[in-house]
Protein backbone atom coordinates (compact mmCIF):
# COMPACT_ATOMS: atom_id res chain seq x y z
CA UNK A 1 0.00 0.00 0.00
CA UNK A 2 1.30 3.46 -0.92
CA UNK A 3 2.27 5.67 1.99
CA UNK A 4 1.49 8.81 -0.04
CA UNK A 5 -1.98 7.56 -0.94
CA UNK A 6 -3.04 7.71 2.72
CA UNK A 7 -4.53 11.00 3.86
CA UNK A 8 -2.52 12.21 6.88
CA UNK A 9 -5.26 14.35 8.44
CA UNK A 10 -8.78 15.65 7.72
CA UNK A 11 -7.52 19.19 7.12
CA UNK A 12 -4.35 18.23 5.30
CA UNK A 13 -2.19 20.65 7.30
CA UNK A 14 -0.30 19.91 10.51
CA UNK A 15 0.94 22.39 13.11
CA UNK A 16 4.49 22.23 11.73
CA UNK A 17 3.17 23.25 8.30
CA UNK A 18 1.54 26.38 9.71
CA UNK A 19 4.75 27.22 11.59
CA UNK A 20 6.81 26.97 8.39
CA UNK A 21 4.40 29.18 6.42
CA UNK A 22 4.28 31.75 9.23
CA UNK A 23 8.08 31.78 9.52
CA UNK A 24 8.40 32.38 5.78
CA UNK A 25 5.92 35.26 5.82
CA UNK A 26 7.64 36.86 8.82
CA UNK A 27 11.10 36.57 7.25
CA UNK A 28 9.97 38.44 4.11
CA UNK A 29 8.64 41.33 6.21
CA UNK A 30 11.94 41.48 8.13
CA UNK A 31 13.85 41.61 4.82
CA UNK A 32 11.64 44.49 3.66
CA UNK A 33 12.39 46.42 6.83
CA UNK A 34 16.14 45.69 6.51
CA UNK A 35 16.44 47.02 2.96
CA UNK A 36 14.24 50.01 3.69
CA UNK A 37 16.34 51.37 6.57
CA UNK A 38 18.76 53.50 4.53
CA UNK A 39 16.75 54.43 1.47
CA UNK A 40 17.30 58.09 0.65
CA UNK A 41 15.99 58.45 -2.91
CA UNK A 42 13.23 57.22 -5.19
CA UNK A 43 15.92 56.05 -7.63
CA UNK A 44 17.09 53.61 -4.96
CA UNK A 45 13.51 52.66 -4.10
CA UNK A 46 12.42 51.95 -7.68
CA UNK A 47 15.58 50.82 -9.53
CA UNK A 48 18.12 49.94 -6.83
CA UNK A 49 20.23 52.91 -8.03
CA UNK A 50 20.73 51.14 -11.39
CA UNK A 51 23.65 48.95 -10.28
CA UNK A 52 22.06 45.68 -9.17
CA UNK A 53 23.52 42.24 -9.93
CA UNK A 54 22.35 40.96 -13.32
CA UNK A 55 21.84 37.40 -12.09
CA UNK A 56 19.58 38.56 -9.26
CA UNK A 57 17.65 40.70 -11.73
CA UNK A 58 17.25 37.74 -14.10
CA UNK A 59 15.91 35.50 -11.34
CA UNK A 60 13.61 38.31 -10.21
CA UNK A 61 12.28 38.69 -13.76
CA UNK A 62 11.51 34.99 -13.84
CA UNK A 63 9.87 34.93 -10.40
CA UNK A 64 7.80 38.01 -11.17
CA UNK A 65 6.35 36.61 -14.38
CA UNK A 66 5.92 33.01 -13.17
CA UNK A 67 3.49 33.63 -10.27
CA UNK A 68 0.93 31.29 -8.77
CA UNK A 69 -0.88 31.25 -12.10
CA UNK A 70 1.98 29.43 -13.84
CA UNK A 71 2.86 27.39 -10.76
CA UNK A 72 -0.65 25.95 -10.64
CA UNK A 73 -1.60 26.08 -14.31
CA UNK A 74 1.33 24.19 -15.84
CA UNK A 75 0.84 20.95 -13.85
CA UNK A 76 -2.95 21.21 -14.22
CA UNK A 77 -2.77 21.95 -17.95
CA UNK A 78 -0.48 19.00 -18.70
CA UNK A 79 -2.26 16.62 -16.33
CA UNK A 80 -5.74 17.37 -17.67
CA UNK A 81 -5.22 18.44 -21.30
CA UNK A 82 -1.88 17.04 -22.52
CA UNK A 83 1.86 17.88 -22.68
CA UNK A 84 1.99 19.91 -25.91
CA UNK A 85 2.14 23.19 -24.00
CA UNK A 86 5.77 22.34 -23.17
CA UNK A 87 6.65 22.98 -26.82
CA UNK A 88 6.66 26.68 -25.91
CA UNK A 89 10.36 26.16 -25.12
CA UNK A 90 11.01 26.05 -28.88
CA UNK A 91 10.26 29.79 -28.95
CA UNK A 92 12.92 30.71 -26.38
CA UNK A 93 15.95 31.13 -28.71
CA UNK A 94 13.89 33.39 -31.01
CA UNK A 95 12.61 35.36 -28.01
CA UNK A 96 16.16 35.95 -26.80
CA UNK A 97 17.34 37.05 -30.23
CA UNK A 98 14.58 39.67 -30.60
CA UNK A 99 14.68 41.03 -27.04
CA UNK A 100 18.45 40.96 -26.52
CA UNK A 101 19.54 42.30 -29.91
CA UNK A 102 16.58 44.37 -31.13
CA UNK A 103 14.77 45.76 -28.08
CA UNK A 104 17.39 46.07 -25.33
CA UNK A 105 19.93 48.14 -27.33
CA UNK A 106 17.24 50.78 -27.83
CA UNK A 107 15.77 50.66 -24.33
CA UNK A 108 19.09 50.77 -22.48
CA UNK A 109 19.94 54.11 -24.12
CA UNK A 110 17.17 55.67 -22.05
CA UNK A 111 17.69 55.42 -18.27
CA UNK A 112 14.16 56.15 -17.06
CA UNK A 113 12.21 55.29 -13.91
CA UNK A 114 8.99 54.73 -15.84
CA UNK A 115 9.08 53.21 -19.30
CA UNK A 116 6.11 55.32 -20.34
CA UNK A 117 8.21 58.48 -20.23
CA UNK A 118 9.59 57.30 -23.59
CA UNK A 119 6.16 57.49 -25.24
CA UNK A 120 5.56 61.19 -24.68
CA UNK A 121 8.83 62.24 -26.35
CA UNK A 122 7.69 60.85 -29.72
CA UNK A 123 3.92 60.54 -29.59
CA UNK A 124 2.71 63.08 -27.05
CA UNK A 125 1.01 63.07 -23.68
CA UNK A 126 -2.15 61.25 -24.79
CA UNK A 127 -0.23 58.15 -25.88
CA UNK A 128 1.85 58.22 -22.70
CA UNK A 129 -1.30 58.30 -20.58
CA UNK A 130 -2.81 55.52 -22.71
CA UNK A 131 0.23 53.37 -21.94
CA UNK A 132 -0.05 54.17 -18.24
CA UNK A 133 -3.75 53.28 -18.11
CA UNK A 134 -3.20 50.03 -20.03
CA UNK A 135 -0.32 49.03 -17.77
CA UNK A 136 -2.34 49.74 -14.64
CA UNK A 137 -5.25 47.71 -16.02
CA UNK A 138 -2.92 44.83 -16.92
CA UNK A 139 -1.07 44.60 -13.63
CA UNK A 140 -4.07 45.21 -11.38
CA UNK A 141 -6.03 42.51 -13.23
CA UNK A 142 -3.04 40.15 -13.22
CA UNK A 143 -2.34 40.52 -9.53
CA UNK A 144 -6.00 40.27 -8.58
CA UNK A 145 -6.26 37.06 -10.62
CA UNK A 146 -3.20 35.43 -9.09
CA UNK A 147 -4.22 36.33 -5.53
CA UNK A 148 -7.65 34.84 -6.18
CA UNK A 149 -6.18 31.66 -7.66
CA UNK A 150 -3.73 31.30 -4.78
CA UNK A 151 -6.65 31.56 -2.37
CA UNK A 152 -8.61 28.93 -4.31
CA UNK A 153 -5.63 26.57 -4.08
CA UNK A 154 -5.28 27.21 -0.37
CA UNK A 155 -8.90 26.30 0.43
CA UNK A 156 -8.31 22.94 -1.27
CA UNK A 157 -5.21 22.41 0.89
CA UNK A 158 -6.95 23.49 4.08
CA UNK A 159 -10.10 21.52 3.43
CA UNK A 160 -12.36 24.56 3.94
CA UNK A 161 -15.10 26.11 1.80
CA UNK A 162 -14.92 29.18 -0.44
CA UNK A 163 -16.05 31.52 2.35
CA UNK A 164 -12.38 31.47 3.47
CA UNK A 165 -11.14 32.99 0.19
CA UNK A 166 -11.36 36.67 1.32
CA UNK A 167 -9.31 35.94 4.46
CA UNK A 168 -6.60 34.09 2.55
CA UNK A 169 -6.50 36.88 -0.06
CA UNK A 170 -6.13 39.44 2.74
CA UNK A 171 -3.22 37.56 4.36
CA UNK A 172 -1.31 36.96 1.10
CA UNK A 173 -1.77 40.50 -0.12
CA UNK A 174 -0.97 42.11 3.24
CA UNK A 175 2.35 40.30 3.73
CA UNK A 176 3.47 41.05 0.15
CA UNK A 177 2.51 44.69 0.32
CA UNK A 178 4.18 45.27 3.71
CA UNK A 179 7.66 44.10 2.68
CA UNK A 180 7.36 45.76 -0.74
CA UNK A 181 6.23 49.04 0.82
CA UNK A 182 9.14 48.99 3.26
CA UNK A 183 11.98 47.72 1.11
CA UNK A 184 11.46 48.86 -2.48
CA UNK A 185 13.04 47.05 -5.43
CA UNK A 186 16.01 45.61 -3.52
CA UNK A 187 13.67 43.84 -1.10
CA UNK A 188 11.59 42.62 -4.04
CA UNK A 189 14.59 41.20 -5.92
CA UNK A 190 16.12 39.42 -2.90
CA UNK A 191 12.80 37.91 -1.81
CA UNK A 192 12.21 36.85 -5.43
CA UNK A 193 15.42 34.80 -5.22
CA UNK A 194 14.21 33.09 -2.04
CA UNK A 195 10.80 32.51 -3.60
CA UNK A 196 12.32 30.98 -6.74
CA UNK A 197 14.35 28.53 -4.65
CA UNK A 198 11.23 27.64 -2.68
CA UNK A 199 8.92 27.07 -5.63
CA UNK A 200 11.54 25.09 -7.59
CA UNK A 201 12.32 23.03 -4.52
CA UNK A 202 8.62 22.45 -3.93
CA UNK A 203 8.11 21.12 -7.45
CA UNK A 204 11.17 18.86 -7.22
CA UNK A 205 9.92 17.56 -3.86
CA UNK A 206 6.61 16.45 -5.37
CA UNK A 207 8.35 14.61 -8.22
CA UNK A 208 10.82 12.98 -5.80
CA UNK A 209 8.10 11.79 -3.42
CA UNK A 210 6.04 10.24 -6.22
CA UNK A 211 9.15 8.62 -7.72
CA UNK A 212 10.00 7.10 -4.32
CA UNK A 213 6.40 5.91 -3.98
CA UNK A 214 6.59 4.16 -7.36
CA UNK A 215 10.06 2.80 -6.72
CA UNK A 216 11.24 4.48 -9.90
CA UNK A 217 9.81 6.37 -12.86
CA UNK A 218 6.87 4.06 -13.43
CA UNK A 219 4.60 7.12 -13.37
CA UNK A 220 5.94 8.35 -16.72
CA UNK A 221 3.39 7.61 -19.51
CA UNK A 222 4.49 5.61 -22.55
CA UNK A 223 1.49 6.54 -24.71
CA UNK A 224 -1.02 9.35 -25.24
CA UNK A 225 -3.60 9.28 -22.47
CA UNK A 226 -7.32 8.87 -23.27
CA UNK A 227 -8.17 11.85 -21.05
CA UNK A 228 -5.91 14.23 -22.98
CA UNK A 229 -7.21 16.53 -25.72
CA UNK A 230 -6.17 16.25 -29.34
CA UNK A 231 -3.27 18.69 -29.62
CA UNK A 232 -2.02 18.77 -33.24
CA UNK A 233 0.95 20.63 -34.67
CA UNK A 234 -1.48 22.99 -36.42
CA UNK A 235 -5.18 23.09 -37.14
CA UNK A 236 -7.29 25.12 -39.56
CA UNK A 237 -10.07 24.93 -36.98
CA UNK A 238 -9.58 28.05 -34.81
CA UNK A 239 -11.49 26.44 -31.93
CA UNK A 240 -8.74 23.84 -31.44
CA UNK A 241 -7.69 24.83 -27.95
CA UNK A 242 -3.95 24.01 -28.05
CA UNK A 243 -1.66 23.43 -31.04
CA UNK A 244 2.12 23.36 -31.29
CA UNK A 245 2.23 26.37 -33.63
CA UNK A 246 -0.30 28.28 -31.52
CA UNK A 247 1.72 27.60 -28.38
CA UNK A 248 5.00 28.75 -29.90
CA UNK A 249 3.48 31.91 -31.38
CA UNK A 250 1.51 32.89 -28.28
CA UNK A 251 4.52 32.44 -25.96
CA UNK A 252 6.81 34.29 -28.37
CA UNK A 253 4.40 37.24 -28.57
CA UNK A 254 3.83 37.28 -24.82
CA UNK A 255 7.55 37.27 -23.92
CA UNK A 256 8.56 39.88 -26.51
CA UNK A 257 5.63 42.17 -25.72
CA UNK A 258 6.12 41.83 -21.96
CA UNK A 259 9.85 42.53 -22.21
CA UNK A 260 9.30 45.54 -24.46
CA UNK A 261 6.17 47.09 -23.00
CA UNK A 262 5.63 46.09 -19.38
CA UNK A 263 7.05 48.33 -16.66
CA UNK A 264 7.71 45.26 -14.51
CA UNK A 265 10.28 44.01 -17.05
CA UNK A 266 11.67 47.33 -18.22
CA UNK A 267 12.18 48.48 -14.63
CA UNK A 268 14.34 45.39 -14.03
CA UNK A 269 16.47 46.13 -17.10
CA UNK A 270 16.95 49.70 -15.89
CA UNK A 271 18.22 48.33 -12.57
CA UNK A 272 21.24 46.73 -14.32
CA UNK A 273 24.47 48.56 -15.06
CA UNK A 274 24.54 48.39 -18.87
CA UNK A 275 23.34 46.60 -22.03
CA UNK A 276 25.60 43.59 -21.48
CA UNK A 277 24.26 43.10 -17.96
CA UNK A 278 20.67 43.49 -19.17
CA UNK A 279 21.22 40.78 -21.79
CA UNK A 280 22.67 38.47 -19.18
CA UNK A 281 19.72 39.15 -16.90
CA UNK A 282 17.27 38.28 -19.66
CA UNK A 283 19.20 35.12 -20.54
CA UNK A 284 19.06 34.12 -16.87
CA UNK A 285 15.30 34.67 -16.88
CA UNK A 286 14.84 32.37 -19.88
CA UNK A 287 17.16 29.65 -18.58
CA UNK A 288 15.51 29.57 -15.15
CA UNK A 289 12.10 29.75 -16.78
CA UNK A 290 12.83 26.79 -19.05
CA UNK A 291 14.21 24.74 -16.16
CA UNK A 292 11.24 25.40 -13.88
CA UNK A 293 8.75 25.05 -16.74
CA UNK A 294 9.97 21.56 -17.60
CA UNK A 295 9.98 20.65 -13.90
CA UNK A 296 6.36 21.79 -13.48
CA UNK A 297 5.46 19.81 -16.58
CA UNK A 298 6.89 16.69 -14.97
CA UNK A 299 4.94 17.53 -11.81
CA UNK A 300 1.73 17.32 -13.86
CA UNK A 301 2.73 14.04 -15.50
CA UNK A 302 3.82 12.48 -12.20
CA UNK A 303 0.58 13.54 -10.51
CA UNK A 304 -1.42 11.97 -13.33
CA UNK A 305 0.48 8.71 -12.90
CA UNK A 306 0.06 8.80 -9.13
CA UNK A 307 -3.71 9.26 -9.11
CA UNK A 308 -4.21 6.77 -11.94
CA UNK A 309 -2.37 4.24 -9.79
CA UNK A 310 -4.33 5.29 -6.67
CA UNK A 311 -7.82 6.34 -7.85
CA UNK A 312 -9.24 5.93 -4.33
CA UNK A 313 -6.96 8.75 -3.15
CA UNK A 314 -9.22 11.31 -4.84
CA UNK A 315 -12.73 12.12 -3.57
CA UNK A 316 -15.61 11.47 -5.97
CA UNK A 317 -16.13 15.23 -6.36
CA UNK A 318 -12.73 15.71 -8.09
CA UNK A 319 -12.20 14.48 -11.66
CA UNK A 320 -8.69 14.12 -13.09
CA UNK A 321 -9.59 15.90 -16.34
CA UNK A 322 -12.28 18.42 -15.38
CA UNK A 323 -10.72 19.41 -12.05
CA UNK A 324 -7.05 19.13 -13.03
CA UNK A 325 -6.17 22.52 -11.50
CA UNK A 326 -7.16 21.21 -8.07
CA UNK A 327 -4.96 18.09 -8.20
CA UNK A 328 -1.61 19.74 -7.42
CA UNK A 329 -2.80 21.69 -4.33
CA UNK A 330 -4.71 18.67 -3.06
CA UNK A 331 -1.66 16.43 -3.37
CA UNK A 332 0.44 18.99 -1.52
CA UNK A 333 -1.96 19.16 1.40
CA UNK A 334 -3.17 15.58 1.68
CA UNK A 335 -0.39 13.34 0.38
CA UNK A 336 2.89 14.82 1.57
CA UNK A 337 4.37 14.29 5.05
CA UNK A 338 3.93 17.09 7.62
CA UNK A 339 6.75 19.61 7.31
CA UNK A 340 7.22 18.84 3.62
CA UNK A 341 3.68 20.10 3.06
CA UNK A 342 4.57 23.35 4.81
CA UNK A 343 7.61 23.89 2.58
CA UNK A 344 5.63 23.35 -0.61
CA UNK A 345 2.75 25.56 0.59
CA UNK A 346 5.31 28.26 1.38
CA UNK A 347 6.42 27.86 -2.24
CA UNK A 348 2.83 28.41 -3.34
CA UNK A 349 2.69 31.62 -1.30
CA UNK A 350 6.10 32.55 -2.70
CA UNK A 351 4.82 32.28 -6.26
CA UNK A 352 1.95 34.64 -5.43
CA UNK A 353 4.09 37.10 -3.50
CA UNK A 354 6.80 37.27 -6.17
CA UNK A 355 4.29 38.74 -8.61
CA UNK A 356 2.45 40.93 -6.13
CA UNK A 357 5.63 42.58 -4.83
CA UNK A 358 6.97 43.36 -8.29
CA UNK A 359 3.61 44.55 -9.57
CA UNK A 360 3.03 46.85 -6.61
CA UNK A 361 6.54 48.33 -6.89
CA UNK A 362 6.19 48.88 -10.65
CA UNK A 363 2.71 50.38 -10.41
CA UNK A 364 3.94 52.72 -7.69
CA UNK A 365 6.83 53.81 -9.94
CA UNK A 366 4.45 54.51 -12.82
CA UNK A 367 1.89 56.40 -10.74
CA UNK A 368 4.63 58.46 -9.07
CA UNK A 369 6.51 59.29 -12.29
CA UNK A 370 3.76 59.49 -14.91
CA UNK A 371 0.97 61.04 -12.87
CA UNK A 372 2.19 62.66 -9.65
CA UNK A 373 5.54 64.05 -10.87
CA UNK A 374 4.38 64.66 -14.47
CA UNK A 375 1.56 66.95 -13.37
CA UNK A 376 3.53 68.78 -10.71
CA UNK A 377 2.09 67.27 -7.53
CA UNK A 378 5.33 65.75 -6.26
CA UNK A 379 6.73 66.41 -2.77
CA UNK A 380 9.63 68.85 -2.47
CA UNK A 381 12.04 66.49 -0.68
CA UNK A 382 13.35 63.00 -1.42
CA UNK A 383 12.05 61.76 1.93
CA UNK A 384 8.65 63.08 0.93
CA UNK A 385 8.93 61.19 -2.37
CA UNK A 386 9.71 57.93 -0.58
CA UNK A 387 6.89 58.48 1.91
CA UNK A 388 4.45 59.08 -0.95
CA UNK A 389 5.73 55.99 -2.79
CA UNK A 390 5.13 53.84 0.27
CA UNK A 391 1.61 55.22 0.76
CA UNK A 392 0.84 54.50 -2.90
CA UNK A 393 2.27 50.97 -2.64
CA UNK A 394 0.07 50.17 0.34
CA UNK A 395 -3.02 51.67 -1.32
CA UNK A 396 -2.44 49.66 -4.50
CA UNK A 397 -2.11 46.45 -2.50
CA UNK A 398 -5.39 47.21 -0.72
CA UNK A 399 -7.13 47.66 -4.07
CA UNK A 400 -5.85 44.30 -5.29
CA UNK A 401 -7.19 42.53 -2.21
CA UNK A 402 -10.63 44.11 -2.65
CA UNK A 403 -10.78 43.55 -6.43
CA UNK A 404 -9.62 39.90 -6.55
CA UNK A 405 -13.00 38.18 -5.84
CA UNK A 406 -14.29 39.50 -9.21
CA UNK A 407 -11.79 37.22 -10.99
CA UNK A 408 -13.93 34.20 -10.09
CA UNK A 409 -16.39 35.26 -12.80
CA UNK A 410 -13.92 34.47 -15.65
CA UNK A 411 -14.56 31.01 -17.10
CA UNK A 412 -12.03 28.32 -18.01
CA UNK A 413 -9.10 26.58 -16.35
CA UNK A 414 -6.16 28.60 -15.01
CA UNK A 415 -4.23 28.56 -18.30
CA UNK A 416 -7.29 29.79 -20.20
CA UNK A 417 -8.12 32.48 -17.62
CA UNK A 418 -4.57 33.82 -17.75
CA UNK A 419 -4.49 33.76 -21.55
CA UNK A 420 -7.76 35.66 -21.82
CA UNK A 421 -6.91 38.39 -19.33
CA UNK A 422 -3.20 38.99 -19.94
CA UNK A 423 -3.24 38.84 -23.75
CA UNK A 424 -6.03 41.38 -23.73
CA UNK A 425 -3.46 44.02 -22.70
CA UNK A 426 0.14 42.90 -23.31
CA UNK A 427 0.32 43.24 -27.15
CA UNK A 428 -1.52 46.57 -27.08
CA UNK A 429 0.95 48.10 -24.63
CA UNK A 430 3.95 46.85 -26.59
CA UNK A 431 2.61 48.37 -29.81
CA UNK A 432 2.79 51.84 -28.25
CA UNK A 433 6.55 51.35 -27.77
CA UNK A 434 6.90 49.75 -31.21
CA UNK A 435 5.53 52.89 -32.86
CA UNK A 436 7.39 55.29 -30.55
CA UNK A 437 10.82 53.70 -30.90
CA UNK A 438 10.86 51.82 -34.22
CA UNK A 439 8.47 53.55 -36.67
CA UNK A 440 9.89 56.93 -37.66
CA UNK A 441 6.73 58.15 -39.43
CA UNK A 442 4.30 57.12 -36.66
CA UNK A 443 1.56 59.59 -35.74
CA UNK A 444 -0.52 59.75 -32.54
CA UNK A 445 -3.76 59.36 -34.50
CA UNK A 446 -2.37 56.29 -36.25
CA UNK A 447 -1.26 54.77 -32.95
CA UNK A 448 -4.72 55.35 -31.47
CA UNK A 449 -6.40 53.80 -34.54
CA UNK A 450 -4.19 50.72 -34.29
CA UNK A 451 -4.85 50.44 -30.55
CA UNK A 452 -8.64 50.62 -30.98
CA UNK A 453 -8.66 47.94 -33.69
CA UNK A 454 -6.25 45.76 -31.70
CA UNK A 455 -8.39 46.05 -28.57
CA UNK A 456 -11.58 45.10 -30.43
CA UNK A 457 -9.77 42.12 -31.98
CA UNK A 458 -8.42 40.95 -28.61
CA UNK A 459 -11.86 41.17 -26.97
CA UNK A 460 -13.58 39.28 -29.80
CA UNK A 461 -11.05 36.43 -29.58
CA UNK A 462 -10.58 36.25 -25.81
CA UNK A 463 -14.32 36.23 -25.16
CA UNK A 464 -15.46 34.56 -28.36
CA UNK A 465 -17.37 31.96 -26.34
CA UNK A 466 -19.70 34.38 -24.53
CA UNK A 467 -20.01 36.56 -27.66
CA UNK A 468 -20.53 33.94 -30.40
CA UNK A 469 -21.34 30.77 -28.44
CA UNK A 470 -19.08 27.81 -27.58
CA UNK A 471 -18.30 24.92 -29.90
CA UNK A 472 -21.12 22.40 -29.26
CA UNK A 473 -18.84 19.40 -29.83
CA UNK A 474 -15.92 20.38 -27.59
CA UNK A 475 -17.43 22.94 -25.23
CA UNK A 476 -14.51 25.28 -26.04
CA UNK A 477 -14.60 28.83 -27.42
CA UNK A 478 -14.97 29.12 -31.23
CA UNK A 479 -11.53 30.79 -31.32
CA UNK A 480 -8.76 29.53 -29.03
CA UNK A 481 -7.35 31.92 -26.43
CA UNK A 482 -3.90 31.18 -27.91
CA UNK A 483 -4.63 33.44 -30.88
CA UNK A 484 -5.55 36.50 -28.80
CA UNK A 485 -2.02 37.89 -28.54
CA UNK A 486 -0.64 37.13 -32.02
CA UNK A 487 -3.72 38.32 -33.95
CA UNK A 488 -4.27 41.45 -31.83
CA UNK A 489 -0.59 42.36 -32.25
CA UNK A 490 -0.76 41.91 -36.03
CA UNK A 491 -3.96 43.95 -36.40
CA UNK A 492 -2.61 46.73 -34.17
CA UNK A 493 0.66 47.04 -36.09
CA UNK A 494 -0.93 46.89 -39.56
CA UNK A 495 -3.67 49.44 -38.85
CA UNK A 496 -1.35 51.77 -36.92
CA UNK A 497 1.33 51.65 -39.62
CA UNK A 498 -1.08 52.21 -42.51
CA UNK A 499 -2.88 55.13 -40.84
CA UNK A 500 0.41 56.72 -39.72
CA UNK A 501 1.84 56.36 -43.25
CA UNK A 502 -1.22 58.00 -44.80
CA UNK A 503 -1.08 60.85 -42.30
CA UNK A 504 2.67 61.36 -42.81
CA UNK A 505 2.19 61.48 -46.59
CA UNK A 506 -0.58 64.00 -46.12
CA UNK A 507 1.65 66.16 -43.93
CA UNK A 508 4.45 66.10 -46.50
CA UNK A 509 2.20 67.03 -49.44
CA UNK A 510 3.05 70.60 -50.56
CA UNK A 511 0.26 73.07 -49.85
CA UNK A 512 -0.97 75.01 -52.89
CA UNK A 513 0.15 78.63 -53.04
CA UNK A 514 -2.54 81.20 -52.33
Amino acid sequence: MSILANTPSPSGLAVIDWIIVAAYATSTIVLGWWFGRKQESTKEYFTGSGNMNWMLIGVSLFATLLSTISYLSMPGEILGKGPIYLTNLIAYPFIFAVVAFVLLPVYMKHRVTSAYELLENKLGLSVRLLGVVMFLALRLTWMSLLVYLAAKAMIVMMGVDESWIPYIVLTTGLVSVIYTTLGGLRAVVVTDLIQTILLFGGALTVIAMITIDFGGFGWFPTEWQDSWDKQPVFSLDPSTRITVIGTILSVFVWYVCTSGGDQVSIQRFMATTDLKAARRAFATQLVVGALVGVTLGFVGISLLGFFQAHPDALPASIDLKDDADKIFPRFIAFHLPPGVTGIVIAAMFAAAMSSIDSGVNSITAVVTTDLVDRFGYSPKTEKGHIRLARILAFSIGTFIVLFSPIMGKISGNITTMAGKTVNLFVPLIFCLFFFALFVKFSKPAGVWAGWICGLITAILIAFSGPIFGVNPKTGYDPISFQWTGPVALLVNIIVGTVVSFILSRSDSTPKPQA
